[in-house]
């Protein structure tokens, strides 16, 4: 049996991915759940977090999004029985790669999986459910009547999002970064309030997010990025298309919430002052929050849930590739982690 592990090098800069022979896994435990995978969708690895959790290991597993079939559980399993399908993502310091036939899971990091969502459709939702859910309801408190811009709609992540604010009633602005974006955007349904094209470098999101809203700003912004300085005195930037941080808090609107995924973000005192005058608030949305606290673990299952559930009721209809097999992972990991491709990877079993 085969798992799919990553090797990073001393310098920490390049990742290698492996696949790993691993031995028949042992009688499941406690509160242990052995599961037959069926499904495992592909995300980018936060290196320099597992660095600061001191989580580093030579093989590193890889696959953490997975669906699939309960085969066994221990004896303090209480949620779970043989041949119950589930989804779940798995913990960041789990020993299994969900790149692999069969893993081991805590009960606790499960769900059972509605029976007309589809093993690829569950295993390529679940987290970008649980970061749209993250980011909308608990860090900005979306609302009905809410305007929300959402930075790169076109993403995986983003029509999660997008979807998820439709649903809760608010009017959602997006921004496109190339034209095959753009006309995804504007097929959505319901349709986008306003899809800004910032392609080609001459749409203002602030000045169309301000013309949008009569003047008076978004409620929420959430982001795929910022630039923290202009383009003559910083560094080179890899994605130009990103928005300056100047335009996001010229865009909020009174008592806005701006979500922002820059885990460096900096602000200067005339920024903090004009967030102050605005009554404004900025919130950071880390994609391992649930997993780094233990005592949050209830509402991450009502979260985990409601994802399913608004799958299964047609609320979130996710933007998947075509499945792969497992002996093309390698290769798809690789594009993933450089952050290449636009649809959710799936690897199907």
């Amino acid at each position: 049996m085969k798992g799919l592990y990553f090797q990073q090098n001393s310098t920490n800069e390049e990742i290698t991915f492996v696949f790993q022979e691993r031995e028949n896994l042992p009688v499941t435990e406690d509160n242990f759940v052995k599961l037959q995978v069926k499904a495992c969708a592909l995300s980018q690895i936060n290196t320099k977090l597992l660095a600061e959790m001191k989580m580093e290991k030579d093989f590193f597993p890889v696959g953490r999004e997975i669906a699939g079939i309960v085969l066994d559980v221990g004896s303090k399993v209480s949620f779970f029985q043989p041949d119950d399908e589930v989804v779940g993502i798995l913990p960041l310091d789990s020993e299994d790669p969900g790149l692999c036939e069969v893993v081991r899971v805590h009960e606790h990091y499960l769900v059972p999986k509605p029976e007309k969502v589809t093993w690829t459709e569950a295993a390529g939702t679940v987290g970008d459910g649980v970061r749209a859910y993250t980011a909308l309801h608990y860090l900005s408190h979306l609302s009905p009547g809410k305007s929300v811009l959402i930075m790169d709609g076109a993403s995986a992540f983003g029509i999660i999002a997008i979807q998820l604010a439709h649903h809760r009633g608010a009017k959602v602005i997006s921004t496109a970064c190339s034209l095959e974006d753009k006309q995804c955007l504007e097929r959505l349904r319901p349709a986008i309030a306003r899809v800004i094209d910032v392609s080609n470098g001459k749409a203002h999101v602030a000045e169309s997010c301000l013309e949008e809203t009569g003047g008076l700003g978004v409620d929420i912004v959430l982001d795929a990025g910022v630039r923290l300085y202009s383009k003559d005195d910083g560094p080179t930037v890899k994605l130009p298309l990103l928005p300056h941080k100047h335009d996001i808090i010229t865009l909020l609107g009174v008592g806005g919430h701006w979500v922002t995924r820059e885990e460096n973000l900096q602000l200067d005192p005339p920024d903090s002052h004009c967030l102050f005058l605005k009554g404004a608030t900025v919130s950071f949305l880390n994609d391992e929050v649930w997993n780094l606290s233990n005592v949050q673990q209830g509402k991450y299952l009502c979260i985990l849930k409601d994802v399913m559930e608004k799958l299964s009721t047609g609320v979130f209809r996710p933007q998947l590739d075509e499945p792969i097999p497992l002996y093309e992972a390698k290769v798809s990991m690789a594009i993933v982690q450089k952050n290449e491709g636009r649809k959710k990877q799936v690897v199907q079993f």
